[in-house]
């Protein structure tokens, strides 16, 4: 695009997210940022082919990273695990986290969602741009349950290979045992 100084400049569009994806048993809710162009393209959570989410998912869950979407999306709900971003909407060049222009971000509505979870045990933060937003959303008043714990996870992203899928799968096979302890005990 041509800017009315000459010069060419790229439009930051604004990226909506997905619908949650919830059941009223759940008892994990992981959140991501905001989905970037493959996943908004295909409608699906993490549809990057490099994404590491359903690869991590088959590790924790069993989930058959490799079956089509809609099974992928009924074993997860099996699973007691709810999806959704903290971010609705936001103006955004591209799929990159860093690439989201804090000023347009509108977050979605984790108040209702949570009264629709009795039995959410964890919400689990899908890389620090997730972390960053949830906080926010803490400090300015949403109210967790208290039996709910919060952990912050290595992203899945593809932007963010410099860890191996091996170190992510440990944090996120802690953020696991450490949410199904709570519940033994």
């Amino acid at each position: 695009m041509l800017g009315a100084d000459g010069v060419t400049t790229t439009a930051a569009l604004l990226s909506h997210g997905l619908p949650a994806l919830w059941r009223s048993d759940a008892r994990i809710l992981i959140l991501g940022s905001l989905p970037g162009i493959a996943s908004i393209r295909a409608a699906q959570y993490y549809a990057h082919p490099r994404n590491q989410f359903w690869p991590l998912m088959q590790q924790l869950f069993d989930i058959e990273a490799t079956q089509p979407y809609p099974a992928r999306l009924q074993a997860l709900q099996q699973a007691q695990v709810a999806l959704w971003d903290l971010i609705a909407a936001a103006e955004r060049r591209g799929s990159l986290d860093s690439a989201i222009n804090p000023n347009s971000i509108q977050c979605n509505d984790f108040a209702q969602l949570l009264s629709r979870l009795p039995q959410l045990r964890a919400v689990w933060l899908n890389g620090g741009t997730a972390a960053k937003n949830w906080h926010k959303l803490i400090k300015n008043g949403l109210q967790l349950p208290p039996q709910v714990q919060v952990f912050t996870l290595p992203s899945t992203s593809p932007a963010h290979a410099a860890l191996s899928f091996q170190h992510k799968l440990l944090a996120w096979q802690q953020a696991y045992q450490q949410t199904f302890q709570q519940r033994m005990e």
